[in-house]
């Protein structure tokens, strides 16, 4: 039986530094109001993907995206089950799907705005989120187009212990690279040294991490910057000849309404190197290359992966900051709810 109503997150205000508790608020919805049109199915969210990017979303500024807007349903990439489908559309009750639903509980999606998936021998169906889904496009395209990493280079990861930078780091030695992550616990650099197979990890908290820096890494070929700020200062002091900066993401400065600004960039010209930015979404065509590959390391065991999962759509809210103050090791995702039982109608 179909529920009376469902639960859904809209943003209530936007935060002008760290998300607060009031940033989103809970809207309870009629399950009436759910009304399946041409093409579109109706669609139970099992698990929704919380990303450093999501704090991007939340500013009222000019983006490869256009902001959430207040009263809006957070946006978010998820998972779901396809529950009910209206005319002509090309999906059937029970289909596993992925999308954009959103931080809500129901969602009614077009038929070109999700994909059904089929979680290749090896994987499961939360991959999808991950090494499997834009984590894993974003660092393999990052990695191999923009980085242009090659056998015996020197690569160095920030952000070493999230999602996007531990499939970097294990992408790296599947190239032949040297790889040195970095990490802010001691514990996260004995994960990426002893379960990921890095050179060497390095704590950034570290009252020596400066001098470390220079030690193990010597000069860098290609530095993967998900986090920007001292640390993509650090490594433009340490490039190579024709060294390549991948800029994925800059989350120190993602809370901070007046982030400085780079004094060290002058070492690419001496350097000949480069720094580029780039959008996961410029790749779409190309997943398919990088979705089999990705799989095939999952199967046997060459590529692993980790989850952090928060149980409850009510707790994004308060789990979204932990992507900012590291309190989370791997993907962070939220439980929203069960597989539902195809036998039930609704």
């Amino acid at each position: 039986m179909s529920p009376n109503t469902f639960k859904q997150i809209v943003l209530r205000e936007r935060p002008v530094a760290d998300i607060l508790p009031d940033t989103f608020e809970s809207k309870t919805k009629a399950f009436d109001e759910l009304h399946v049109g041409k093409s579109q199915a109706l669609v139970q969210v099992t698990y929704i993907s919380l990303d450093p990017a999501m704090r991007g979303w939340l500013r009222d500024v000019r983006s490869y995206v256009p902001p959430v807007k207040i009263g809006e349903v957070m946006r978010s990439g998820g998972l779901g089950v396809v529950v009910s489908v209206g005319e002509g559309s090309k999906f059937q009750k029970g289909d596993l799907v992925q999308g954009g639903f959103g931080w809500t509980e129901y969602a009614v999606a077009d038929d070109k705005s999700m994909e059904k998936i089929s979680p290749p021998p090896g994987t499961t169906p939360l991959d999808f989120l991950n090494t499997l889904g834009m984590t894993g496009m974003t660092a393999y395209f990052g990695l191999h187009d923009v980085g242009q990493l090659k056998a015996g280079e020197t690569l160095v990861v920030s952000g070493a212990a999230g999602a996007v930078g531990a499939l970097v780091c294990q992408l790296g030695k599947q190239v032949g690279a040297r790889v040195i992550g970095i990490a802010g616990t001691s514990d996260k650099c004995a994960w990426l040294e002893s379960d990921l197979g890095v050179d060497k990890a390095l704590n950034y908290k570290s009252p020596t991490f400066r001098e470390d820096f220079a030690k193990v890494v010597g000069y860098l070929d290609v530095y993967f910057d998900n986090v920007g700020g001292d640390i993509l200062e650090l490594a433009l002091s340490r490039l190579n000849q024709h060294a390549r900066i991948v800029l994925c993401g800059g989350i120190s400065a993602y809370n901070d309404p007046q982030p400085k600004g780079l004094k060290g960039y002058l070492t690419l010209i001496a350097q000949r190197a480069k720094m580029q930015g780039f959008i996961v979404f410029d790749y779409t065509d190309q997943y398919p290359v990088a979705v089999k590959k990705i799989a095939a390391g999952l199967a046997d065991g060459s590529i692993k992966s980790k989850f952090h999962i928060v149980e409850g759509l009510q707790n994004a809210p308060s789990a979204l900051p932990m992507l900012f103050s590291g309190a989370n090791v791997g993907k962070l995702v939220v439980k929203v709810s069960d597989e539902p039982s195809m036998s039930s109608k609704l």
